[in-house]
């Protein structure tokens, strides 16, 4: 019995869209490059191809990189900070993500880095980063030479390099600071907020000009609580709800409107994604996603996530 193109492409659907996805920084992007490689999958001589998870798999990324480069254009001009589309990734969307190293990868803070590398340079990362390619076979992928693989990964590493460890804590730790960020703010403790914030915190907001939103940078723990002040106010106002959903590897919050049938449910309207970083016990960046646009994908994957949970 002769498999159908749909059926063959499906067992490698997750794998391809966790590679566009990495590349584009776009669920919704990585979408259209999954399904434009199966159309071409669906019309290639399937019985010539000998490995199809690796032809699908350059074929995917030769498609991001052509959206990578008008990507780019349209981010500098982005009113505000651009940030990538968030992911709930409990139910492995991602793939796994058991290591530390496996969730920093597809983090909100290392994708904004990724953003100072050059679309080809950003292929050889991720393909060797998280998906342990070869040298040899990134060559073979990006039609180049394994030497010049070789420096295009030595230049990423270097420019996406931090000065302090970018990990981030245990799974566990960081959901516990995050249900106390959560406690606090329903309560209006500010003094309980400020305790779990470094005095250098950075806050991000993207609201891509679409929603009101801050369009710098917001620094230091000062600035981020006057902040947080009035959104929290404005919030409980206008009874929005917040629950805790892994985004993108580590423990973060959902914000919706009301709508739901039944107090608690999660059926109003998402209108933000809140991912944390962490360093020594505390948040040290706050990434909040508004942008509309950039909430399609996630909040189908939280359509069913409760109140608080």
């Amino acid at each position: 019995m002769t498999t159908s193109p749909a059926d063959e492409f499906e067992v490698h659907r997750p794998r391809l869209f966790g590679l566009a996805y990495r590349l584009l920084g776009s669920a919704a992007d990585a979408e259209d490059a999954v399904q434009d490689a199966y159309l071409r999958f669906s019309e290639a001589d399937r019985p010539g191809i000998g490995r199809p998870g690796a032809w699908l798999a350059k074929v995917v990324t030769n498609l991001c990189l052509n959206r990578l480069t008008s990507a780019r254009a349209r981010r500098e001009r982005y009113p505000g900070s651009w940030l990538p589309e968030p992911v709930a990734t409990a139910d492995g969307t991602l793939g796994p993500l058991e290591s530390a190293e496996q969730r920093d990868a597809v983090s909100l803070a290392l994708l904004v880095l990724l953003e100072r590398l050059t679309p080809t340079e950003r292929a050889v990362y991720v393909l060797r980063e998280a998906f342990a390619y070869g040298h040899r076979e990134i060559a073979g992928v990006l039609e180049l030479s394994e030497t010049n693989c070789r420096q295009l990964y030595r230049r990423a590493v270097q420019r996406i390099a931090a000065p302090e460890a970018r990990f981030q804590p245990p799974p566990d730790q960081q959901a516990k600071l995050v249900a106390s960020f959560l406690s606090a703010a329903r309560e209006g403790d500010l003094a309980g907020l400020e305790r779990l914030f470094a005095a250098e915190v950075v806050w991000w907001s993207d609201g891509g000009g679409k929603v009101s939103a801050a369009r710098r940078p917001v620094e230091g723990r000062d600035k981020v609580l006057r902040l947080l002040a009035g959104l929290l106010g404005r919030s409980a106002a206008d009874g929005v709800r917040l629950s805790v959903v892994e985004v993108n590897g580590g423990a973060g919050l959902v914000a919706r409107g009301p709508g739901g049938a039944d107090e608690g449910s999660a059926t109003g309207p998402l209108i933000g994604v809140v991912a944390f970083e962490v360093r020594d016990g505390v948040f040290t960046g706050v990434r909040a996603v508004l942008n509309p646009d950039k909430l399609e994908f996630v909040g189908r994957q939280t359509a069913t996530v409760r109140d608080g949970t």
